[in-house]
């Protein structure tokens, strides 16, 4: 279970980034801070040691900033991860924060589908570094660096939005549904619903798997390839 630190001077977007973790498999929440300085003394703290390894750090708050936190985390402890989560376009606080270590940097506002994407591609990562354990091969480097990695969207074909694509992703990455699922969840046809999945599974982005159980001639069944 992978602890992680939520760093967010607003309240309520401090609610919906914990509501966010508590929806993910692999995650805990053990620590929220609502300012720089007490996210500091929450990463200094001894009686902590262990306890967090990810902090979700917005970088704009009123005692401080998020790279005065990454200083700070850097200066004194080199086992913490950092995924940046803030409203903060600055082109140079963006280089500063990746040269300090942040494995991602994520702009509000966003879906919980970009969080979701976005944590699980640090759990690959993390998955990956377990696995290497030790020496690690060039291969294995490229891995775990890959992991980090947003894959390019793939071209649509004619017919399809990108808007309904979304739509239909983030049904997925929520749990497994067949044509007809899909399509009475989101209020579309099933042929429609049935393209958007089988384009989906056809990108390597969803899996089919055949359902039995049922009355009838089993149903093809989706699920978000992780």
């Amino acid at each position: 279970m992978i602890g992680v630190l939520i760093v967010d001077d607003d309240a309520l977007t401090l609610e919906l980034h914990r509501h966010y973790v508590e929806r993910l498999e692999g995650f805990e929440v053990v620590a929220e801070s609502t300012g720089a300085r007490s996210a500091v003394a929450a990463l200094l703290d001894s009686s902590r040691a262990g306890d967090i390894d990810l902090v979700l750090l917005d970088m704009t708050m009123p005692d401080g900033s998020g790279l005065d936190v990454l200083r700070h985390l850097r200066a004194h402890t080199g086992t913490v991860d950092v995924i940046a989560i803030t409203s903060v376009r600055d082109a140079e606080v963006v280089r500063q924060t990746i040269a300090l270590g942040a494995a991602q940097y994520l702009v509000k506002p966003f879906t919980y589908g970009d969080f979701q994407e976005r944590m699980q591609q640090y759990l690959r990562f993390r998955e990956q570094v377990t696995r290497a354990a030790g020496s690690a091969t060039q291969a294995e480097i490229d891995a775990m660096l890959g992991a980090l990695r947003t894959s390019p969207a793939p071209t649509l074909p004619k017919g399809l939005s990108a808007d309904t694509l979304d739509r239909v992703s983030t049904l997925l990455r929520t749990q497994p549904a067949s044509a007809r699922e899909a399509a009475d969840r989101l209020g579309m046809s099933r042929v429609a619903a049935r393209r958007y999945l089988e384009h989906l599974a056809d990108a390597g982005r969803a899996e089919r798997a055949q359902r039995y159980g049922t009355p009838g001639r089993p149903e093809t069944e989706y699920r978000w390839s992780t």
